[in-house]
């Protein structure tokens, strides 16, 4: 199966452009309840991702650097801990399966390095699930019988 079958397009993706202020992520991310976020340069590549915690990394190591001055300090000034490994649209689930294990979402590109999207964990377990049987109802009728039989007659 295919990379595109997971594929939320960019479209519909939270992302930021890496020229962003530390006060712009900070607001997106707490906004929309993530804590991390793909970043792209000016042509649309994906160049990395930032997390609260590459921002609160900087606020602790920057002595002075407090909420108000974030908004002077772009995110190209930002370490970044962890580097979200892309796959292009043509690659195969299977190529996903390592990244995830270690990233809530794998960037997608296409053919020329643009991003196009994201594969989220979330959607990837689930499909896995379904294959597995384990689907929502069907846990819950786990649960039923496993609960019934802990009752005492």
């Amino acid at each position: 199966m295919k990379v595109a079958f997971f594929l939320i397009p960019k479209k519909d993706v939270v992302w930021l452009p890496c020229h962003a202020t530390m006060r712009q992520a900070l607001e997106k991310m707490e906004y929309h309840h993530y804590t991390a976020i793909p970043l792209l340069d000016g042509e649309g590549r994906y160049v990395g991702t930032i997390t609260e915690g590459d921002l609160l990394r900087k606020m602790k190591n920057d002595p002075g650097l407090d909420f108000s001055a974030t908004g002077k300090v772009r995110l190209t000034e930002v370490p970044r801990r962890v580097q979200n490994t892309p796959v292009r649209i043509d690659a195969e689930m299977e190529d996903l399966i390592p990244l995830v294990i270690g990233q809530n979402f794998v960037p997608v590109v296409d053919d020329e390095g643009i991003f196009i999207g994201i594969v989220r964990r979330r959607e990837l377990i689930e499909y896995l699930a379904g294959l597995a049987g384990l689907t929502r109802s069907a846990r819950d009728r786990e649960r039923a019988f496993i609960s019934s039989d802990e009752i005492p007659d």
